[in-house]
């Protein structure tokens, strides 16, 4: 891949192949390849045996705090204190394409949801607001597990970078996994954008605190000695007082520890008389999140 060239992901269709997927990396991009029997991206759209054709760049990747999907936020907005980062990749890192953006506070990006490429969709799904026991629609969701993996998220602006060439922009509030491919960026305009009275479905609120979230001395020690461990021991408590963990893990046992990859280690928690603890921020453990 030459240098001025975007990672491109394709969605190739063929009659009658199954559902299968292939990734590799390009220096510090990404190239996805997931085969589906239904669509394909692409910059142009043509017509192939009644189908679409589409391809889509990746004008940009997200470097976050959250380095595996298990933890992740389940909307933006959730988790206020967790910082990152959008960096735009060639020919689309120029500062004349990000011009005029710093006058918003929060702009959408559109991405792919490149760790469930290999998952077969469904028509229905189990929201985790709904327990995880009542299914609804997949369009009346926003499961990751979609027949086509596209995701949309509002995100707080903090900053445009323009430095030795390069464009960044700094964002908050993000519930996306390190690494994730972005698709486009468009300002979020308050006018048009927020729906004053609107219907929401299931969701009617943003979930409120489920437990209380205690920090062991240990913990406490290990984030004392952070220059940032005051502003990450926020964003842990609104992490997990929220329980980030999967319905069908919820089973109750007091001495299950659970590990989730933030930033350069392991946070390694359980649930204790009704609470959250955390227990210590270990050295990454790549094998599970349930210890």
């Amino acid at each position: 891949m030459k240098q001025s060239e975007s990672p491109r992901l394709c969605y190739q269709v063929k009659e009658g192949e199954d559902e299968g997927c292939k990734q590799k990396a390009v220096g510090a991009r990404r190239v996805l390849t997931p085969l589906f029997n239904r669509y394909s991206t692409g910059s142009r759209t043509v017509a192939i045996s009644g189908k679409m054709k589409i391809e889509f760049e990746t004008i940009g990747i997200v470097r976050s705090p959250y380095k595996e999907k298990f933890g992740v936020p389940r909307q933006p907005g959730l988790v206020p204190q967790a910082k990152g980062r959008v960096e735009l990749l060639p020919p689309y890192n120029c500062v004349e394409a990000v011009s005029g953006l710093e006058g918003y506070s929060h702009i959408w990006l559109q991405f792919v949801f490149d760790r469930s490429l290999c998952e077969r969709w469904q028509p229905t799904v189990r929201p985790p607001r709904l327990g995880g026991n009542r299914r609804v629609g997949v369009f009346a969701s926003r499961s990751p597990f979609r027949p086509n993996p596209i995701g949309l998220s509002v995100v707080q602006l903090e900053r445009v970078v323009s430095e030795g060439g390069e464009v960044t922009l700094e964002i908050a509030g993000l519930d996306l996994v390190d690494g994730t491919p972005v698709l486009d960026v468009k300002p979020y305009v308050a006018y048009v954008d927020s729906i004053p009275g609107a219907s929401s479905g299931f969701a009617v609120a943003a979930p409120g605190p489920l437990f209380r979230v205690h920090f062991s001395s240990k913990a406490l020690n290990q984030l004392a000695a952070r220059p940032d461990g005051k502003t990450l021991r926020e964003m842990i408590r609104a992490l997990l007082e929220t329980d980030p963990r999967p319905a069908y893990i919820k089973d109750g046992r007091q001495q299950r520890v659970y590990g989730i990859r933030l930033y350069d280690f392991d946070l390694r928690w359980r649930i204790a008389d009704g609470a959250a603890e955390v227990l210590e921020l270990a050295q990454p453990n790549h094998c599970s999140a349930e210890m």
